[in-house]
């Protein structure tokens, strides 16, 4: 298939843990599709490509730059053996039945977190031209509530990091589900701008009006294009591209942010769009155009191997080069048959978006960006230290007969055999839409991101963070149940 563009410097983030976390019996929400992601895009030979690193763990401290310090000791906290004590707790977080407890759970939001505030390291450093994390994009979490299967908001916590360093940041949704988290903790200032393509109507979290425009200073900086069931590639591209053009346009970012939630493929187990993986992944390839820096996430997807696959063709697309259609052997290889391609096929559901409709849409989101008075101007001041100082180190200077410490051998650039897990996770080939109860219904200059007026900040004066050691690894959970329902 083809690659989108040129070639760019490309950091990726994954830790070999993040597979074993396991939400529950049924539940949609399997982090194994990280896993199976991350063994395909090793076997189509990828990692040449890329620098491939483990994310740090992301502390507390680091994660209360946005949620609330009484949220995070409660997730901290939180553990299926003792949640008995914590029923009042649970019922404010809104923990328990999509958010379920589970062991672990608090590393896990660590490590997506983690990974996703160092991309964004990354890119403000200007060490990379993309930085990815797959284990990213929960964009449903609020500051002091869980929702959607999302805990920590770690695309609110790397768009601060962002603002360190960018006068403007872009995000851009493309998950079927609209971006609530991010668009609530920005919604009231003008040097973030969000933008969300999602299902609207009767369908979880029931917000993304396209009246919902942003308030205050933010005021024409939140765009919402909402959509109707059957969404197909030719449609999507007809809104997306004119839309997101005229948004780079009017407010000229400096940094992106690009949410890529694969429930938006046809056949999710939660979705009810219609798109391929070229259609989707041509969002990916559209966005890089534009040569900014730019952060890849994860997000939603329960129909795991389509999850994989897309991913996969979207690092692909980020490095700007070809891979086969004809899957390589992989240690998931039975969950992609009975074709064993990359591709999936569009079923032939109706699409429910008529031109009469998508030319009304996109009338009133040009319309309401009409009203952009030209890009915020940001006084640039001196911000305290970054979130998480890099141990970067040259491997060919090294002394080798010189001990290295734990933590200087995590943060370095992974050795090809460090992530070929080879775990036997089960065949998935036979997985079907089961009857659950989980369903999704109703080197530039710094800037001081908290010079914004808007809701995210809880101090004025950020503290440096000493991040956990990156060699401290969770306790691997069981693997039980990661097959897809």
């Amino acid at each position: 298939m083809t690659a989108g563009g040129n070639k760019k410097r490309v950091c990726y983030y994954y830790d070999g843990d993040v597979g074993n976390y396991y939400y529950g019996p049924n539940h949609p929400m399997k982090p194994h599709r990280i896993r199976m992601t991350h063994n395909l895009l090793l076997n189509y030979g990828l990692y040449r490509k890329m620098e491939i690193y483990r994310p740090h763990k992301a502390s507390m401290e680091e994660m209360t730059k946005y949620h609330a310090d009484e949220y995070i000791k409660f997730l901290r906290n939180i553990r299926p053996d003792n949640s008995g004590e914590y029923s009042k707790q649970m019922q404010k977080f809104n923990v328990g039945d999509d958010c379920p407890v589970f062991e672990g759970l608090y590393e896990f939001c660590q490590l997506s977190a983690g990974g996703s505030v160092a991309g964004a390291m990354k890119l403000n450093k200007q060490h990379t031209d993309i930085a990815v994390n797959w284990a990213g994009g929960l964009h449903h979490a609020k500051k002091s509530e869980a929702s959607g299967f999302c805990y920590v908001n770690d695309i609110v916590l790397s768009i601060l990091e962002l603002l360190k360093y960018h006068k403007r940041v872009l995000y851009v949704d493309i998950d079927i589900h609209h971006g609530d988290g991010v668009e609530e903790a920005f919604y009231t200032t003008d040097r973030v701008m969000t933008v969300s393509f999602h299902k609207y109507g009767e369908y979880f979290p029931g917000t993304g009006d396209i009246r919902d425009i942003g308030a205050s200073l933010g005021k024409h900086h939140s765009v919402n294009f909402p959509l109707r069931d059957g969404m197909d590639d030719e449609s999507y591209q007809s809104i997306f591209q004119p839309v997101m053009g005229k948004v780079m346009e009017v407010y000229r970012p400096e940094a992106v942010v690009l949410q890529c939630g694969a429930d938006s493929l046809a056949g999710d187990r939660l979705g009810c769009f219609n798109l391929t993986l070229k259609g989707h992944a041509k969002c990916v390839e559209y966005m890089k155009r534009f040569n900014l820096p730019l952060l890849l996430l994860g997000g939603g997807g329960y129909t795991i191997r389509n999850v994989a696959r897309c991913w996969t063709l979207e690092t692909a697309y980020a490095l700007g080069i070809d891979i086969s259609n004809d899957l390589p052997y992989n240690d998931y290889f039975e969950y992609f048959g009975p074709d064993f391609k990359l591709n999936i096929q569009p079923s032939n559901m109706t699409n429910q978006n008529t031109p009469e409709y998508m030319d009304k849409m996109k009338a009133k989101v040009f319309e309401n960006l009409k009203y952009l008075g030209g890009p915020p101007s940001v006084q640039m001041q001196d911000i305290p230290t970054d979130a998480m100082p890099e141990r970067e180190v040259d491997e060919d200077k090294r002394n080798k007969d010189v001990r290295i410490s734990i933590r200087d051998r995590d943060n370095r650039i992974t050795c090809d055999e460090e992530f070929s897990d080879s775990e036997d996770e089960g065949n998935d080939a036979g997985a079907r839409k089961d009857n659950h109860n989980y369903k999704h219904s109703t080197k530039r200059p710094r800037m001081n991101p908290m010079s914004m007026t808007h809701m995210v900040a809880n101090e004025t004066n950020e503290k440096a963070v000493t991040p956990n050691q990156a060699g401290a690894r969770s306790q691997s959970q069981t693997n039980q149940g990661t097959k897809e329902s």
